[in-house]
């Protein structure tokens, strides 16, 4: 166990470290709108080193060593960067859905410093959320003379926070990409229901002098050209959308047994209690979704896959 979780953190590590350099070097991934991958791979990161080990350590020693202090620490940073990542996906499904519903004004709006700025408010609501285990007296306990470490055993704790960190964000987040999916059918239905010129009109122009026509061409030929980048530029926002849909519903099927098994716990306890080698293997589970963006982005993401190439034949 200790050699596959060790295997997880650094490839985690790893990964998301190269996430960070192909966003911050490739003139491809330059777009403001990837500064949320950036701070998404930053929060994963410091799963991988500030989370995952303790982690590790408190099951492999099956107590808490490091002390009632770092536990609350630890529980709160645990909560932290796995709000941030569903928050940051709450962030970034919003950001799609202004994209396509207000493609040319929004993209004036969406600039480094604006995006910042959302990135920012995304890690004060996830701080927000992620408190109380640093306010919570029982983050420490004991079982016999062993020292534990966990969260809040309260029924309201419990629902509070798998619903602030998890269920309210999925269920915005699903929202958002149901309208999104909406919006481009309707788009698709109107460009496909528009009719061709009509022959009188082609007829007309056919009188014009040459003179017209050569205008007429080359303003045609400019209008291509405009067309053409316009309908490249929609195709990549179409496959950056699709690549972050698949972030998040990876991101639910890795996170949603836990959470789900958690809240069971604060509703009936005893009764309908998860054994304890499932409800940690849901626990890991969630912790492995840390590790996947990162191949998401390669198997998907055609400009990822050669910023990743770039990078590595650089460092070889």
């Amino acid at each position: 166990i200790a050699a596959l979780v060790s295997f997880l953190i650094l490839f985690t590590v790893v990964g998301n470290i190269l996430v960070v350099i192909a966003v911050l070097t490739s003139r491809a991934l330059k777009a403001p709108q990837n500064l949320f991958l950036v701070s998404l791979a930053t929060a994963d990161i410091l799963v991988a080193t500030l989370v995952m080990p303790f982690s590790l350590a408190n099951e492999l020693m099956g107590y808490w060593y490091f002390g009632n202090v770092w536990c609350g620490i630890y529980l709160a940073l645990d909560v932290l960067f796995c709000t941030s990542s569903i928050v940051h996906l709450c962030a970034i499904s919003l950001d799609r859905y202004w994209s396509v519903t207000q493609a040319v004004e929004y993209n004036l709006k969406r600039t480094p410093k604006r995006v910042k700025c959302i990135i920012l408010i995304v890690w004060l609501i996830s701080a927000f959320i992620s408190s109380p285990p640093l306010l919570s007296i029982d983050s420490s306990s004991t079982i016999g003379s062993q020292p534990q470490c966990a969260l809040n055993d309260d029924t309201w704790y419990i629902l509070s926070s798998s619903i602030a960190s998890f269920f309210a964000p999925c269920l915005i987040m699903v929202l958002v990409y149901i309208r999104i999916y909406q919006v481009a059918k309707t788009r698709t239905r109107t460009m496909s229901g528009k009719k061709p010129r009509p022959d009188g009109q082609s007829t007309r122009i056919s009188r014009v002098s040459n003179k017209s026509m050569d205008l007429f061409t080359s303003r045609r030929k400019r209008r291509r050209g405009s067309l053409a980048r316009k309908k490249a530029s929609q195709a990549r926002e179409k496959r950056f959308t699709f690549v972050l849909a698949v972030v998040m519903g990876v991101f639910v099927v890795c996170w949603f047994p836990f959470f789900f098994s958690y809240s069971l716990y604060g509703v009936c306890r005893d009764s309908c209690k998860i054994p304890d080698p499932l409800f940690k293997f849901f626990f890991w589970i969630g912790y492995c979704n840390s590790s996947l963006n990162p191949a998401i982005y390669t198997i998907f993401n055609r400009d990822f896959r050669r910023a990743f190439q770039k990078i590595m034949c650089k460092s070889w």
